[in-house]
C-alpha cells in the first residue's frame, strides 16, 4: 500500500464501505468525530472508520500498520484534555467504537459484567440494575461516555471515595494490540498472579499502547438505601474537617463527597436558575454527601442525621438538608453535574483537573488562590470537585466583562505555571481522572519524575515500534 487511496480501498474491504467515512463525499459531515467535546480543537481526518467487532478492529489495525498511517481511538467523544480526536494532517485514520456498544455477559454469582468497549456507561449501568445490582462508577456524562473510554483514561467519577478509579471496577479487557493482534483477557478472577498485570498496563494509557474493544468489570450488592445530604460550610478547611468526621461515623458507607465553592455555584443558578440551587448565597463552600447503607433507610437516616448534628456543634457546617425523596436526591446531584455545563455557558475557561493529599487542600487553596489573584486582578476561580479522594477541577475564569477567548489564549501557558507549580509543592498530580491527551502531553515531563516517563517511554517502543497508536497524547514522540 504506497497512498491513501490503497488503505481506503483495504479498509472498505475489511468493515465494508458503509463504514468507512471520507470527506470525499460532500453530504457527509465528520465534525462529530473531528472536534474534541470542549471546542477547543478541531481536527481533519483521512477517514473515521466504525468497526462492528473485534475481528474488524483488528482488520483495521492491520491494514493501517502495514500503510503506516496513524490510529486515533475514539469512545463518546467526551474527553476534556483533546485526546481522541485526529490532528489536522488529513492523514490519520480515526477509530470509533460506536457500533461495538453490546453488553455481553453478566455474571450475577460472580459479581461481574462483560460488555464491549463502545457500551455507554449508562447503559451498563441500567443492565447491572436489572438484575439488582450496581455498577458504580458514576460520571456526569455517563450518558454518552463509553466503557473503553473510560478505562482508556482511567476515569473517576463521584464514588471513587468508597469503589476506587476505573481501574479498581475492571477485572479483565480484550485488547487489539498495534500489530492487530487480540490478547483475550476478558476473565472475572479476583485473583490471578500469573505474571505482569497487562489489565492495568492499558487502563490510563488513552489508547496509546493498544484499542480496548471489551472489557470485565466488578458488580455490587444494591444497597438497601442510599440518602443525600447538603450541607453549607463557613471554609474549605472546615469541608476537610467534615469529611474526616464522615469517614469516622459512616465508614465504608460514605459513597460521595463532593465540595463546590459559592462562585461555582453561583453560575449554575445564573444559567440554570430553575435547578434552585440550595444555601450557596450567604456560605463560602457546599458539600454534597452520600450515604449508602445496607440495612434500611431508617438506618442510614439515622446515621445521617447523627452526623450532621456532630457537625454543626463543631462548627464545621452551617446549616444542612437531607433530602426527603429520590427526586430531592437527583435533583441535588444535578446541581452538582451541572456545574461544569455552567461553566462553559459562562465562557472559555482554564480547566485544571488536579488530585491532592486531603490534608494538603486547604493550604493549596489559600496558596495558589492569592498568587493568581495578585498575578491577574479580577481572576474567577471555579473550584469544585471530588474532594473525599482528593480531586479538585480548580478552573480559571477570565474576569467579569473579559475576553474568555483572549483571556484563554494569553493567559493559558501563565496560570498552568502556577497552578501545576503548587500542585508539585504540595505533594499532588496535575491529572487526576481526565488523563492527559494532547493538551498537558508538553507539560507532563516538567512534573513527572524523569526515570518514570523513561520507562513509559520504552513501554511505548515496545509494544508501537510504529508510533501509530494514538500520537502526541499522553507522550511526545522524538523524531531521530
Amino acid at each position: 500500500m504506497n497512498d491513501s487511496n490503497d488503505l481506503l480501498s483495504a479498509l472498505r474491504a475489511a468493515i465494508g464501505a458503509q463504514q468507512v467515512l471520507t470527506h470525499e463525499d460532500p453530504a457527509t459531515d465528520l465534525s462529530a468525530y473531528e472536534q474534541d467535546w470542549r471546542r477547543r480543537h478541531r481536527g481533519r481526518a483521512l477517514a473515521v472508520v466504525r468497526p462492528g467487532s473485534t475481528a474488524e478492529v483488528a482488520a483495521v489495525v492491520r491494514a493501517c500498520a502495514a500503510a503506516g498511517v496513524a490510529i486515533v481511538p475514539q469512545g463518546g467523544n467526551t474527553g476534556l484534555v483533546v485526546g481522541s480526536v485526529p490532528d489536522a494532517s488529513g492523514t490519520q485514520v480515526l477509530l470509533s467504537l460506536q457500533r461495538m456498544n453490546r453488553v455481553r455477559a453478566l455474571d450475577a454469582a460472580n459479581l461481574t459484567l462483560t460488555v464491549d468497549a463502545g457500551c455507554i456507561l449508562q447503559a451498563a449501568q441500567q443492565a447491572a440494575e436489572v438484575a439488582g445490582l450496581l455498577l458504580p462508577l458514576s460520571l456526569a456524562a455517563e450518558g454518552s461516555c463509553t466503557i473503553g473510554g473510560n478505562l482508556g483514561t482511567n476515569a473517576g467519577g463521584t464514588q471513587v471515595l468508597r469503589y476506587g478509579n476505573a481501574r479498581e471496577q475492571c477485572l479483565g479487557l480484550e485488547v487489539v494490540t498495534p500489530q492487530g493482534e487480540i490478547w483475550d483477557g476478558l476473565i472475572g478472577l479476583r485473583k490471578d498472579n500469573t505474571g505482569y498485570d497487562l489489565r492495568d498496563l492499558y487502563i490510563g494509557s488513552e489508547g496509546t499502547l493498544g484499542i480496548i474493544t471489551g472489557a470485565t468489570l466488578k458488580l455490587q450488592p444494591q444497597p438497601a438505601a442510599r440518602l443525600t445530604a447538603w450541607a453549607a460550610l463557613p471554609s474549605i478547611e472546615a469541608a476537610v474537617e467534615l469529611l474526616g468526621l464522615a469517614q469516622r461515623q459512616l465508614g465504608a458507607g460514605l459513597t460521595g463527597f463532593e465540595a463546590m465553592s459559592r462562585f461555582s455555584l453561583s453560575l449554575v443558578d445564573k444559567h440554570y436558575p430553575q435547578l434552585r440551587v440550595p444555601l450557596w448565597q450567604d456560605h463560602p463552600w457546599c458539600v454534597l454527601l452520600e450515604n449508602s447503607d445496607s440495612e434500611s433507610e431508617a438506618h442510614a437516616r439515622e446515621r445521617f442525621e447523627a452526623l450532621l448534628e456532630a457537625a454543626l456543634e463543631q462548627g464545621c457546617v452551617s446549616d444542612a438538608i437531607v433530602a426527603e425523596s429520590l427526586g430531592q436526591a437527583h435533583n441535588l446531584w444535578h446541581v452538582r453535574e451541572s456545574i461544569s455545563l455552567a461553566q462553559s455557558e459562562e465562557g472559555l475557561n482554564i480547566k485544571h483537573d488536579i488530585s491532592l493529599p486531603v490534608s494538603a487542600i486547604a493550604a493549596f487553596c489559600a496558596e495558589t488562590d492569592a498568587q493568581l489573584a495578585a498575578a491577574i486582578p479580577g481572576v474567577r476561580l471555579v473550584n469544585f470537585g471530588h474532594l473525599g479522594d482528593g480531586n479538585l477541577h480548580y478552573n480559571v475564569q477570565a474576569p467579569a466583562g473579559g475576553d474568555p477567548a483572549a483571556f484563554l489564549r494569553e493567559q493559558e501557558s501563565r496560570i498552568n505555571h502556577i497552578v501545576f507549580d503548587s500542585v508539585r509543592n504540595h505533594g499532588g498530580s496535575i491529572s487526576a481522572e481526565h488523563g492527559i491527551g494532547s493538551l498537558k502531553a508538553e507539560t507532563l515531563p516538567q512534573y513527572k519524575h524523569p526515570v518514570a516517563l523513561t520507562l513509559m517511554r520504552r513501554i511505548k517502543a515496545a509494544l508501537d515500534p510504529q508510533g501509530i497508536m494514538n500520537p502526541g497524547r499522553v507522550l511526545i514522540q522524538h523524531r531521530t
